[in-house]
């Protein structure tokens, strides 16, 4: 076999899994169809609404506020349930709720509010959503695969973010809005059917928990005693505030910084999702997490959100999303891998959930105070607030990995690198090898 071939082979090996290959496919259609409906949301507000930086904050963190105040909850749901079908669940319910924006804005009815409160029943579908679809890679694949999977879906994601907003641009202008919304509807019966084909015999199932008290209080307690899971999800609440809010500034700098209109933003969002897809697949190609590689991620992340904030013109600012993409999937990516991994497994979905709630869950705090900063000041200021936040958060990772290499050396454990030993799973000895630094700085994103 070719080295290129072989190249090929090891960052697509996820997909050798029949049912992995259904989740994947159908994923990249309805993912594509959210982001196709995230764009028309923003010019929705903007232009026939006729909003502020404040409500498109307000909307975008209306869909993450059930993750913030509820988000273990959910993830104790995808502890306890059947995977597959709680997904059949959200995704027919996101289905109906694309619907009716769609319908609003056909009848030309649509007010504020009806905005907010769809964005707010998205945030309902997402809460018990987002644990359960994380975990379910995992008894797609297995513990083996799953950074490559992982990976692999952070390229998904990021593709969609290619793929929606350029569909959308031309929905908008050929079709009319409300296509994008209808059209979106019709995109989750990808994964519905997907999810209908699987075979349940293959899925690596593990028994759900069983219903007891305190099971949420103790999802916690475990977290925050375990310093390998505390430390990278205070740095993801950190970043997720701070930086994890493009839907919110990007727009911002398009339209206040740059005078450009929903083409520019698309031209952005594009831009940042083309180098989130070349660094999903240079992560998916190594599929070696570390904490020591998450901190050089959120480094040049960081670094690179800050040069994107002070680019002079529109085509410089195009320019450097490219690479800021590659480093925000590869952090998103790298971070949920090693999550998952140093898990015990009745606790993973609860972890997940937590890493949800910094990540996503943290957007009703973070988009409208980077909304209001917009507003009081310019757009660069608040990417210039998140490129600092992301930097400082990247330090404590740095000292941990420090402590994680030092307890590599105990018996048992490979020379030359981390080991990840998987709570609760003897048979997954994960090597982390540490990385060369100066390839690590090319890689991930949302």
């Amino acid at each position: 076999m070719s080295r290129i071939g072989e190249a090929r082979r090891r960052t697509f090996r996820a997909l050798s899994v029949r049912n992995y290959r259904l989740y994947f496919t159908g994923q990249v259609i309805s993912v594509s169809g959210t982001w196709m409906q995230m764009v028309a949301q923003t010019y929705l507000i903007l232009y026939r609404l006729h909003g502020s930086g404040v409500d498109v904050a307000i909307a975008t963190g209306l869909q993450f506020l059930p993750l913030l105040l509820l988000g273990p909850f959910g993830g104790l749901i995808a502890d306890r349930l059947d995977k597959r079908k709680v997904l059949y669940a959200t995704q027919t319910t996101a289905a109906f709720l694309a619907l009716a924006l769609g319908l609003l804005v056909i009848t030309d009815s649509t007010r504020l509010w009806e905005v907010y409160l769809l964005a707010a029943g998205l945030g309902i579908v997402n809460l018990f959503d987002n644990p359960a679809r994380q975990t379910f890679v995992s008894e797609l694949v297995g513990l083996d695969l799953l950074p490559n999977a992982v990976s692999l879906n952070s390229v998904l994601m990021n593709s969609a973010r290619v793929i929606g907003p350029a569909i959308g641009g031309v929905l908008i202008l050929t079709l009319g809005l409300a296509m994008c919304f209808m059209v979106n509807a019709a995109t989750y019966l990808a994964v519905i059917i997907a999810l209908s084909l699987m075979r349940a015999s293959d899925l690596q199932r593990r028994p759900g928990v069983t219903r007891a008290k305190g099971q949420v209080r103790e999802g916690l307690r475990y977290v925050w005693v375990t310093p390998d899971l505390r430390i990278p999800l205070i740095s993801m609440a950190v970043i997720g505030v701070f930086a994890f809010n493009f839907t919110v500034t990007l727009p911002l700098l398009a339209k206040f910084t740059f005078h450009g209109g929903a083409g520019v933003y698309s031209t952005f969002l594009a831009a940042m999702g083309a180098g989130a897809v070349m660094g999903g697949l240079f992560t998916a190609h190594r599929s070696r997490p570390s904490t020591h590689l998450l901190a050089i991620i959120g480094l040049f992340f960081g670094g690179s959100i800050l040069a994107v904030a002070l680019m002079p013109t529109e085509t410089a600012a195009i320019v450097l999303l490219v690479p800021m993409g590659a480093a925000s999937i590869s952090f998103i990516a790298t971070n949920n891998a090693t999550l998952q991994l140093r898990a015990d497994p009745s606790m993973r979905g609860r972890v997940m959930s937590l890493n949800a709630i910094a990540f996503l869950g943290s957007t009703p705090i973070g988009a409208p105070l980077l909304g209001y900063i917009s507003d009081t000041t310019n757009p660069r200021i608040s990417l210039i607030v998140g490129g600092v936040a992301t930097l400082l958060a990247s330090i404590p990772l740095f000292f941990l990995a420090k402590r994680q290499r030092a307890e590599s050396g105990a018996p048992g454990e490979h020379a030359g690198g981390d080991v990840l030993l998987v709570p609760g799973e003897e048979t997954n000895v994960i090597p982390l090898l540490t990385p060369t630094p100066g390839i690590n700085l090319m890689r991930r994103t949302v």
